[in-house]
């Protein structure tokens, strides 16, 4: 049995390093003192507090943060499988903790990850994609276990409501994300079940007629509490400030736990998100004009019309046992299956404004399943008289993907001001479509070596063997690729506070794109370099790091030409250099803080000229909340995300004259507000783009959208 105070800790603090040195760098000053601190228990002294939480077996779940109300991680395995903290894992990691997601109401994976440094593409409504260090990220895992996009991009509205956590790992991942991109790992951790009865209910309203519930269920299902469950749902319907657009979604999720005996449990889940969106944008808004002028349009305006649609469902199903093995060592194997399918009529335009546009509609259906196994081996070892940690393990996967589209063409042009008013058109035979399976097979190995009491090896490597085959577009879709990717990294505490640490890792990703001549590119392989420095105090409650990078992938596809109805790419070489700071945790008792700040010294293509300047060079994020002491129950806090400015290379006007759109680098805020009438009711209040910034979402492609203005939502919550 174990106990724990409401905040999960027990042990005093200890202020006497300052962390100042590292977090000036981000003009936070740290304190040298707190306010207060947790009571000290001696050795057989019996401690008793109001409201302590009594926790029998633990769950065989990573680091769970919903138990605590830090914005940072004990621990995380997202990147080697093995249970390192933020200052012994050698890369840049950025967690988003549950509390933090309760603060600032990040119900949906974008504005979660905008909370993480991520830079969100959000090119139209309903399809997303993300950018980390100018790189695109398509390494999307749940509970360390997933495979890459098959498209690259997000389509839909993944909710957060299942999810305890969010790790985000900057560079590359070759250990435990091949296939990928050597950007950054996005990893899902779930909710578990409690051994502890508890429960929740949310009911919010916001802008737009926006109304949100959510249900949470979790405790022990027999007396010896040895069959543990959890059941979640949400609903969520509302308008939006884009003309015609509306979303209905709704998840439901639940887990069960079996304690098999003493060294075995059992989990099986399955969970759903149904998303209904209509008057979805297929593309955007055409941003220049014909003559090479800016077009301007309003916040809220929209090509799509209102018989517009794209209806997903996405669907998990996962098997999990993890065994003590005894003296340490553990294993745990997992089944996943996951299913999306989606179907939606679509409408965009083509052509440039006033008078050359035309209509383009396609109806649209898409079914991917995925079936993932992993299983592996960890635990301790002694050698030469000193402790180490080894894991072992292997993957497999297979990814079917069908889709066909039914395109509408017309020669008629758009009027002016053209406001989405179109009639439904006749969709006919399949144009275009897809067919075609990938499997992965893999083989991987890491080990933390304790060198001296000071320096620690992390080394490993991931061998992965990809095939596929069938048909997308017309155009064979077979390869069969393998790669073995090394791992290394190098961690030195010089100072019981701080640490230099130093990583390099590879990773390939065989792709799916259509090269000009109506054949597959080349895999992309890259690689990622990073050293820096990182530090934790209190306890552990405050971590920050300073991170030099050098990133390089080769043969990235990239758009190239409309060739026959499709998309076409080329291969391109990019190289991306720059630096990252970052702070995470608690500056004084009640202020927390997740802040961060990417800067790219360059963004190259192989020639050395400027690639992807779509991606800002300069990110910033902060969020940060703060306990109010006069005011007991009372939270108030505020976010930030600025990002400078970037432009898109439109090509030439007819005269020769160069058309180059532009976004002004601008800044978001948000607020909050929390108030905890007593233990168990709560009121807040979330603003969202509180001084109604206008800025585009993204050029990343050549059309784009306004994002939304100022907006709010306001909740209340019971729980028990």
């Amino acid at each position: 049995m174990k106990i724990t105070t409401k905040h999960g800790r027990l042990t005093p603090l200890n202020a006497a390093s300052s962390p100042c040195a590292l977090i000036l760098a981000l003009g936070i000053i740290a304190p040298q003192a707190w306010a207060e601190e947790p009571p000290v228990v001696a050795a057989g002294e019996t401690l008793s507090l109001e409201g302590a939480n009594i926790v029998g077996k633990e769950s065989p779940a990573p680091t769970v943060t919903e138990r605590g109300d830090s914005y940072t991680i004990e621990s995380s395995n997202t990147a080697t499988k093995l249970d390192l903290a933020p200052r012994q894992t050698p890369q840049t990691i950025v967690t988003v903790t549950n509390q933090q997601m309760k603060d600032f109401n990040l119900t949906n994976v974008n504005n979660t990850l905008d909370a993480a440094g991520v830079n969100v593409q959000r090119v139209e409504t309903n399809r997303t994609y993300f950018t980390v260090r100018g790189l695109d990220v398509s390494n999307f895992q749940v509970d360390g276990v997933g495979l890459p996009f098959s498209s690259e991009e997000q389509m839909g509205d993944i909710d957060t409501v299942l999810y305890d956590h969010i790790d985000v790992l900057k560079g590359a991942n070759g250990l435990l994300s091949n296939p990928g991109n050597p950007s950054a790992t996005v990893n899902f951790v779930r909710k578990r079940p409690t051994q502890e009865f508890q429960a929740s209910a949310k009911f919010g309203y916001g802008s737009w007629d926006t109304r949100r519930s959510e249900f949470d269920l979790s405790g022990a299902l027999n007396e010896a509490g040895t069959v543990r469950g959890r059941f979640i749902a949400m609903d969520e319907d509302g308008n939006s400030y884009l003309d015609r657009y509306s979303n209905t979604k709704n998840v439901f999720g639940g887990i069960l736990e079996f304690d098999l005996n003493d060294s075995n449990t059992l989990t099986v889940g399955h969970s759903q998100q149904r998303n209904r969106p209509n008057g979805i944008m297929w593309g955007a808004v055409n941003l220049y004009n014909s003559d090479g002028s800016k077009h301007h349009f309003s916040r809220s305006h929209s090509t799509a019309p209102d018989w517009s649609y794209w209806d997903t469902d996405d669907k998990q199903t996962f098997v999990e046992l993890a065994s003590d093995l005894g003296n340490g060592w553990q294993s745990k194997a997992t089944l996943n299956y996951n299913e999306t399918t989606g179907d939606g009529k679509m409408f965009m335009t083509k052509g440039l404004p006033p008078a050359t546009e035309t209509p383009y509609a396609s109806q649209f259906a898409r079914a991917e399943r995925q079936i993932l196994a992993d299983f592996y081996v960890k635990g301790p070892f002694e050698l030469l008289g000193r402790n180490h940690e080894v894991v072992v393990g292997t993957n497999w996967a297979k990814d079917d993907v069908h889709w066909t589209s039914r395109d509408a063409f017309s020669t008629e042009f758009l009027p002016p001001n053209f406001n989405g008013d179109y009639p439904e058109p006749n969709f006919g035979a399949v144009t275009s479509g897809a067919d075609f399976i990938n499997y992965r097979r893999g083989f991987y190995g890491a080990t933390t070596l304790s060198l001296t009491d000071e320096l620690k090896l992390v080394a490993g490597a991931n061998w992965t063997k990809m095939t596929s085959s069938g048909n997308q577009t017309g155009d064979v879709h077979d390869y069969e690729k393998s790669k073995v990717s090394p791992y290394y990294g190098l961690v030195y505490d010089f100072h019981p506070n701080y640490s230099a640490y130093i990583s390099y890792t590879e990773i390939f990703n065989p792709q799916f794109k259509i090269d000009v001549n109506g054949g597959l590119l080349d895999p992309v392989e890259g690689d990622s370099i990073e050293g820096g420095i990182k530090g934790e105090w209190f306890d552990k409650r405050l971590n920050a790091s300073f991170s030099l990078f050098r990133t390089k992938q080769d043969n990235y596809g990239e758009y190239a030409d409309w060739i026959g109805g499709m998309s076409r790419y080329r291969g391109i070489d990019i190289k991306s250099e720059g630096y990252e700071l970052t702070v995470a945790g608690e500056l004084l008792t009640g202020w927390q803080v997740n802040a961060g700040w990417t800067h790219l010294f360059s963004l190259t293509n192989k020639d050395g000229s400027a690639a992807r300047t779509y991606t800002p060079q300069n990110f910033v994020y902060l969020s940060t909340s703060y306990k109010v002491p006069q005011v007991q129950g009372l939270k108030v806090g505020g976010s930030m995300n600025w990002q400078s400015d970037i432009y898109r290379e439109q090509g030439k006007t007819a005269s020769g004259q160069e058309i180059i759109s532009k976004q002004d680098s601008y800044a978001v805020f948000n607020a909050m507000a929390s108030y905890d009438i007593d233990e168990n009711w709560n009121v807040a209040l979330n603003v969202n783009n509180l001084f109604n910034e206008k800025y585009l979402t993204s050029l990343y492609w050549d059309q784009s959208y306004y994002a939304a203005p100022r907006n709010t939502m306001a909740t209340v919550t019971w729980k028990y």
